[in-house]
């Protein structure tokens, strides 16, 4: 098998052809990270040029490791929220205390990353589930919008801890509101929105950046604007590292790092649909690309980013064929920062919120809780349950609550499996579930019982209790219980206790215990504990009824053999002169 170059894999079958359109999706993304990643800057809570460090540094690293060929790696709006969340309840916004430790926290973020990639926990975002994040994103989407508000109406807001407290802060001062801001931010939404009418691969949020700029140059008007720009490239520094500091920041850093994960996976999967054969996804190597980005770019001042929908969706559609498309958007946005960030400094804040509030209005999904609502009402509790802790205490709490709370159902899940009663179907060999099946035949001295999970310490207790029950209910006419396993994939030194305890509780009550369709692993595992040698191969079948036809003709003899026995001993024959 041919080994793949883990550097630039797409670069050894580079195309011709694949040129025009990396070059016009490159320029396309490039011009879109620059309003995006100043916007997302400043929902971070930092100075506009940070955005663009973060917005180039990840292109050039992630097209040499990144595994994804279409995906746009840089800031996000749900983590840029994330990051400002976390700092600045241990920072002052804006204060060089809180820039290093936004650093420091990319830094984080990026080890925690490339650790899980190295040791190949890419399965850790199945812990995240769709309806957490679903409610996690829309919340946030409005904690996102209603912070954005005051640049939008230009007016001055304390942000409380509370959202909803903000948002009636900010309306409570309709009357200090500046209407020259809330037009042009206006004017930027329309603009935004028209754009994406007219086609999806024209940056609106570039139109918007220029039109506020060209009303700016032309109008003298009283708003607020991003001021000063530090031109050139990043210097290199390294981040301020204390050990308070990381103690501190750690559960973002965990949190952000598989949210960051999960947005990008997401993105990369889908796209490599709409190219399927092309080149594959693999998980761990996106791990690693994402933390080296975020490692490199944290000691040249960039802060988080990842793959985002939107500017990833342009990528492709634009025509991006190879991560080439990512090199040439990071030049232009070297480009931007040597020469151009002048030209930014007289925009208008209200242009940056006017695109946010684009951005995170996207994020809000409706039709997901509909579906849920109607289909599994469980799954619906925790949407709405992480949504609401995440619009009324904050986003750390919402995403940190919604974690535990699908951790916890997964235990409860697994904790109180599916056991079914097996019955025969008549004139089949074949066994079903009864409550599904009503015309399953049953009988008096022989029940059939399926673990639908794996058998481990949080649910042997349930097994052994529901298998007592279910035996207690056949008012001692059972003779013998077979065990379908087909579906236990795993059993751990817990249950396998429980199991022999329940087998030789049966057994001083006269009822066998046969095993049916044990799968290789469990039964590797039977071998190497000795319990198939201490029971004997013959408790072991291939299928249910290969079980109870081996006890109709052997077991009923061994029964009238145990009982001539026991008669034996009793003298029972001596008594009746026999």
């Amino acid at each position: 098998m041919q080994r793949r170059s883990f550097i630039a894999p797409w670069l050894k079958n580079y195309k011709k052809e694949y040129l025009s359109g990396d070059i016009s999706a490159g320029l396309t993304v490039g011009i879109m990270l620059i309003p995006q990643g100043m916007a997302y800057a400043s929902l971070a809570g930092l100075p506009p040029v940070y955005g663009l460090y973060a917005a180039m540094i990840p292109q050039f690293t992630y097209s040499l490791l990144g595994t994804s060929r279409q995906v746009a790696v840089g800031p996000v709006a749900i983590d840029s929220m994330l990051i400002a969340a976390a700092v600045s309840s241990l920072a002052a916004v804006g204060t060089d205390q809180y820039i290093s430790a936004v650093i420091l926290l990319t830094l984080m973020i990026g080890v925690i990353q490339l650790f899980f990639g190295v040791i190949k926990f890419g399965f850790l975002v199945n812990f995240l589930s769709k309806p957490v994040i679903s409610g996690f994103t829309s919340a946030a989407a409005f904690v996102i919008g209603i912070d954005q508000l005051n640049n939008f109406f230009g007016i001055s807001v304390d942000h409380k801890s509370s959202t909803l407290i903000t948002l009636f802060s900010t309306l409570k001062q309709f009357d200090q509101f500046n209407w020259y801001a809330v037009f042009i931010g206006i004017s930027g939404i329309l603009l935004i929105r028209i754009t994406k009418k007219f086609g999806k691969g024209i940056p609106g949020s570039l139109v918007a950046v220029i039109v506020g700029l060209v009303i700016m140059y032309s109008f003298n008007l009283e708003i607020n604007v991003l001021g000063k720009i530090p031109s050139g490239f990043p210097e290199f520094s390294i981040p301020n590292i204390t050990y308070n500091m990381v103690l501190k920041l750690l559960p973002s850093a965990f949190a952000i790092a598989l949210i960051a994960y999960m947005e990008s996976i997401s993105v990369s999967k889908a796209l490599q649909q709409r190219h399927k054969g092309e080149y594959e996804i693999d998980n761990n190597k996106e791990f690693i690309a994402l933390g080296i980005g975020d490692i490199i770019g944290s000691f040249f001042g960039s802060f988080h980013g990842t793959g985002g929908f939107s500017r990833s969706a342009v990528n492709d559609q634009a025509g991006a064929k190879t991560n080439l498309a990512s090199i040439i958007s990071g030049v232009l946005l070297l480009v931007t920062l040597l020469f151009l960030t002048p030209f930014f400094e007289s925009l208008p804040k209200a242009i940056i919120a006017s695109i946010i509030l684009v951005a995170v209005y996207g994020l809000i999904d409706t039709s997901y809780p509909k579906f849920l609502w109607k289909t599994k009402r469980e799954d619906f509790y925790m949407l709405l349950f992480t949504f609401l802790i995440t619009l009324l205490w904050g986003i750390q709490e919402g995403i940190l609550s919604g974690m535990l709370l699908s951790l916890l159902l997964l235990v409860k899940r697994t904790a109180t499996p599916h056991i079914a009663i097996l019955g025969r179907l008549k004139g089949t060999e074949d066994y079903r579930n009864i409550q599904r099946f009503k015309d399953a035949e049953v009988r008096e001295d022989v029940i059939v019982i399926r673990q639908d999970a794996q058998l481990y310490f949080a649910n042997s207790s349930h097994f052994y209790d529901k298998i007592r029950c279910e035996i207690d209910q056949k008012k001692g006419n059972l003779k013998l219980l077979v065990l379908h396993f087909g579906s236990v994939s795993n059993i751990d030194t817990t249950a396998l206790s429980s199991l022999e305890d329940l087998i030789y509780d049966l057994k001083q009550e006269g009822i066998r215990t046969y095993f049916s369709e044990v799968i290789g692993p469990v039964r590797d595992f039977f071998n190497r504990v000795g319990l198939t040698q201490r029971l004997g191969k013959d408790h072991f079948f291939l299928d249910v009824q290969s079980a109870i036809d081996y006890y109709d003709k052997k077991g009923n003899q061994l029964e009238i053999r145990r009982n001539f026995e026991r008669a034996i001993q009793s003298n029972e024959f001596k008594e009746r002169n026999i």
